[in-house]
């Protein structure tokens, strides 16, 4: 039996109890009053939830619950015994951000659910409004352990709605319906609702629990339920993870509105975040020579990093590979290797060092690793392979990023792991792969959805490159996605080697965007179709523009400049706009207001970026 302490209450104790008696419903709105939520028991008693955004129904009467095993949890005959309300505006100071500052503002509400009769345990849910979307979480309270084994949470949709969703992380997101919703769908997924907003569901706050997907309900019509990556054990109290609907009233209001998922996190825990330093990177072969030439190369570009990846200790998936030597992969070797003069060369150029470790090597020696890198003057680790879904390594890898912070070391998380906000609580945790980004070399369309998609709930190690012949798209279109793609740690030149870069005048847009924002503007787009993005650092604006697999023309609006200033504009475009010539850049200056509209021509797979600076 799990029985509802009276200390789990206190976790409350700001909330102004306004409910005292049995009742079967609740409301909440957003600050602003365009999103609607009711909370409520049906004629079973069975909890569930309804929102609105506006006058639109987004979604219908869903169920809510959890299954926990050998526990008398009821699931129906339930009423809400009480509800506390409570009210926070604040804002904060991300250590990392897409804003130099962040307002956190909802009004929330603490269920708690009993049954009609008897003493049968009770449970609560704790759910916010914001203006950015609506978020729900539960709350167990027990002395005894806890095996929670499914989630009965439903989001019900009123029609066969157009959907973009992928199965595979590193996957396309394609457009679809619901009533082909597929199972094992990676979270977010993003919803259109008729005459109604765009919306994002996802989950935030994941550190201790078992991921969650989605699956389509098997009995019920336009309904997406949670699928877990199995059990959830607690040794006591439990609570899970928050489960969010992200809302705009379109497809840019929904990317300006992903502030929803940092402010469902903790705070920073670091004491003394200093340390954690952004920047861009650079990779080199396992070469000493090839190594510093990267250096240089990082130098003159203003890149912060250099990122020696798998192969340094041994073939990387191999279990008796050792990471506190230096054993080259000799499938990996491109001449002698000397990771000890490639920090000392480094750092005396003022570049910090990341190095890669697979996770079998992390999973064994991580204790030992940290405190021996610190020693020898790397500034982060490169986490790869990591397994990711299960609770145990859930919990494993979060805990390995805490122990990382210990010792000053910052973390780029790669493969299938992706972002739940986070890095709110751990900075240092800088970025993760978690999507489809140049090493698959993908199209253009899918950059294009990667920005109104899987960068809702996080930042995104995409990997830009730009000589490589491979890649998909033009050369301007990869300038563009260093601005529109949010990631601390950026890496640039990924498939590119120090005898193919040229240091030619468009990569300005390399040498000079930041990857941490003091503010971000969604300018104009259309999923699918393409993006604008505007980011500000200082007084300096970028702009990136991704277009996808059509040429196109658009009118760039510059309201997001500063009234009543002239700027200087350096603008990078596709030299031709029928696509022929994907390696050229054309450049061109002008000066322009915030009351200006810039014409733009881009060639199918191609871009625009462009580089506002105060006019002297």
């Amino acid at each position: 039996m799990i029985d509802l302490k009276p200390a789990s209450l206190l976790f409350f104790s700001q909330l102004a109890l306004v409910h005292a008696e049995a009742s079967t419903e609740i409301e909440l709105h957003s600050p602003n009053e365009e999103i609607k939520a009711r909370v409520f028991v049906n004629d079973k008693g069975q909890p569930g939830y309804e929102l609105w955004h506006g006058e639109a129904k987004v979604i219908l009467p869903s169920r809510l619950g959890l299954t926990v095993e050998g526990s008398a949890v009821a699931s129906d005959k339930l009423v809400i015994s009480s509800t506390e309300r409570k009210t926070n505006q604040s804002k904060w100071k991300p250590v990392l951000g897409e804003q130099a500052e962040i307002e956190d503002h909802y009004h929330q509400a603490l269920v708690t659910f009993a049954p009609e009769e008897g003493e049968a345990p009770a449970f609560q849910l704790e759910v916010r409004c914001y203006d950015e979307g609506f978020a729900f979480r539960y709350h167990l309270s027990s002395e005894k352990p806890l095996t929670i084994s499914g989630e009965l949470s439903e989001f019900t949709f009123g029609g066969d709605y157009p959907l973009w969703s992928t199965r595979e992380v590193e996957g396309d997101y394609l457009e679809s319906r619901l009533s082909e919703l597929t199972p094992n769908r990676i979270r977010p997924i993003v919803i259109e609702v008729e005459k109604g907003p765009f919306v994002a569901l996802g989950e935030a706050a994941l550190v201790d629990s078992a991921r969650m997907r989605f699956q389509p309900s098997p009995d019920k019509a336009h309904t997406v339920i949670p699928d877990l990556a199995g059990k959830i054990k607690s040794k006591g109290d439990f609570t899970s993870p928050w489960r969010y609907v992200m809302m705009g009233a379109d497809e840019g209001e929904l990317i300006e509105n992903k502030t929803l998922v940092p402010n469902l996190n903790e705070p920073c825990a670091i004491e003394d975040p200093s340390w954690v330093r952004p920047g861009k990177a650079i990779r080199a072969e396992l070469a000493t020579e090839q190594a510093k030439a990267c250096v240089d190369i990082a130098v003159k570009m203003d890149f912060q990093y250099l990122l020696l990846d798998a192969g340094w200790y041994g073939p990387e998936r191999s279990n008796s590979s050792d990471a506190t030597t230096v054993t080259v992969d000799p499938a990996r070797s491109h001449g002698e290797f000397d990771l000890h003069e490639i920090i000392r060369y480094a750092t005396e150029h003022e570049i910090g060092v990341f190095v890669y470790v697979n996770r079998r090597a992390l999973e064994k020696q991580l204790d030992t690793l940290l405190p021996l890198y610190k020693e020898w003057g790397i500034s982060g680790i490169k986490f790869g392979f990591v397994n990711v879904g299960a609770q145990e390594w859930t919990v494993w890898l979060h805990e390995a990023i805490k122990k990382c912070a210990e010792y000053e070391l910052m973390v780029d998380v790669h493969d299938h792991y992706l972002p739940t906000g986070w890095s709110r609580t751990y900075p240092n945790l800088l970025t993760q792969e978690g999507i489809g980004g140049n090493e698959q070399m993908p199209t253009a369309e899918h950059n294009v959805n990667l920005a109104y998609t899987r960068y809702l709930c996080g930042a995104g190690d995409y990997t830009v490159c730009y000589y490589s012949g491979r890649i998909q798209t033009t050369r301007t279109h990869q300038l563009a996605a260093s601005i529109v793609y949010y990631s601390p740690l950026q890496l640039i030149f990924w498939y590119d080697r120090p005898g193919t870069i040229r240091i030619s005048p468009e990569l300005d847009v390399f040498k000079e965007v930041s990857t941490t924002w003091d503010e971000t503007r969604f300018v104009q787009g259309e999923i699918g179709e393409y993006v604008a993005m505007a980011r500000r650092k200082g007084d300096k604006w970028f702009v990136g523009v991704l277009n996808s697999q059509k040429e196109r023309e658009i009118s760039l609006n510059l309201d997001f400049l500063k009234e009543g200033q002239k700027y200087q504009a350096r603008i990078f475009t596709d030299t031709d706009p029928s696509g022929k010539k994907p390696t050229e850049v054309s450049r061109a200056t002008q000066e322009v207001s915030s009351q200006d509209k810039m014409s733009v021509s881009m060639a199918k797979n191609g871009g625009a970026a462009f580089i506002f600076s105060l006019a002297e």
